[in-house]
């Protein structure tokens, strides 16, 4: 047993002499890293005010306890649906926990976001959202299990939101971090060379030409001398007084980013991150504001996510199978005031809407008249329980 451990011991000791180490300081690790081609997603810009973007977005949304009823969809109003829309953390708003599973989703977790239920007989308490670094997973057959700071857990003891599945193990996701890796190398480096560009020292915007052969010219303190007698002047816009046989002055226009064709790279590789992540352009600055661009984009990218997270609340928190959550977008759409005050006087003239209704969609307090709660129809408002007793239609026209 000695000699083993003997030997073990010497083993080490050589393992230890033949390792290598490196001390650097921020700096170093910086320009190695950037030089390098390592860029984390979560410290580029334009991939982050597009992540926050679409996570602002989904959390603005209202949540929706809805139940399937034969006369459609009608949304309930209990415990449960004010604890998962208002209180879902006691540490935190709705929208500060919605935010935090998006960002985890989009960048964090590289698509996956893992957040724990808390019950307490029978009743749901804090869904607590769980840090990436906490979380793996594991396989188990054609299955998994989830791995939270070592404990095994069921998938179905947690919400699991998954972006963009896996095309081996479709429970779990890949996100959106392997094509806008490369992308986001670039705009690293379109930075690093405009900054070097705007603190380079060798932009002169005068060139002095001497005459070589004077005397004293040659040198640092010569040169220096002649542009303190020559070149420099007592009050401003005082113009100077030079020889003409020893001096000749020539102005330079030095090159610009244009020139260096930057700005055109950065603008394709803003528009290539905006379209991976499915943001328009605008919000990173390349493009005009665009109202059907920003509808269409909660129509596509932003219901994207909130099915992603109605689909997994549902399945996972509902034990009734006629109820389900919805995210409510209505409010995050583009319309001016005089377009809703349009369609909405139009649907209540046919009798779809009432007027405590058409209110509240404008943003109005709801009024206690009951004619304000009647479906009414017709230019003249009648209510849709008397259409029958109008007396044209009785034969009574006459009267």
């Amino acid at each position: 047993m000695s000699r083993k451990k003997k030997r073990r011991t010497q083993t080490q000791k050589r393992d230890d002499q033949n390792s290598v180490g490196m001390i650097m300081g921020d700096a170093l690790y910086e320009k190695l890293t950037e030089s390098g081609g390592y860029t984390r997603l979560d410290q580029n810009p334009e991939v982050l005010t597009c992540c926050r973007k679409v996570a602002d977005l989904v959390s603005s949304m209202t949540i929706h306890l809805m139940m399937n009823t034969e006369k459609g969809d009608k949304r309930i109003q209990n415990k449960l649906s004010r604890h998962v829309d208002i209180t879902p953390n006691r540490f935190m708003t709705k929208k500060t926990w919605m935010t935090n599973i998006v960002m985890t989703l989009l960048l964090y977790g590289k698509g996956n976001a893992i957040v724990m239920p808390m019950t307490d007989g029978g009743k749901l308490g804090d869904m607590v959202p769980i840090p990436p670094a906490m979380t793996s997973f594991m396989d188990d057959g054609y299955g998994y299990k989830v791995i939270v700071n070592g404990e095994t857990f069921e998938p179905d003891d947690l919400l699991h939101f998954v972006l963009n599945p896996n095309k081996n193990r479709p429970w779990k996701g890949d996100g959106i971090t392997v094509p806008l890796a490369e992308i986001a190398k670039n705009l690293r480096q379109a930075r690093s060379t405009e900054k070097g560009f705007l603190e380079s020292n060798w932009k002169p915007s005068l060139i002095v030409k001497v005459d070589g052969l004077a005397e004293g010219f040659s040198g640092k303190e010569g040169r220096k001398k002649l542009a303190d007698e020559y070149l420099e002047t007592v009050g401003e816009g005082e113009p100077w007084i030079l020889p003409a046989d020893l001096i000749q002055v020539e102005s330079v226009k030095p090159l610009s980013l244009s020139d260096l064709a930057i700005k055109d790279t950065v603008e394709l590789n803003k528009k290539t991150v905006a379209a991976l992540i499915g943001v328009p352009p605008f919000i990173l600055g390349v493009e005009k504001y665009d109202e059907s661009e920003w509808n269409n984009f909660i129509n596509t990218t932003i219901k994207l996510y909130a099915g992603i997270i109605e689909q997994e609340m549902t399945k996972k928190l509902l034990i009734s199978e006629d109820w389900y959550f919805k995210l409510n977008a209505q409010s995050l759409y583009d319309y001016d005031l005089k377009k809703l005050s349009d369609v909405y006087t139009d649907l209540r003239a046919i009798g779809v809407v009432s007027g405590n209704e058409v209110r509240d969609r404008l943003g109005m307090s709801s009024r206690d008249e009951k004619e304000m709660d009647q479906l009414v129809m017709l230019e003249n408002y009648i209510p849709t329980d008397k259409l029958g007793d109008q007396k044209k239609l009785k034969g009574d026209e006459d009267e």
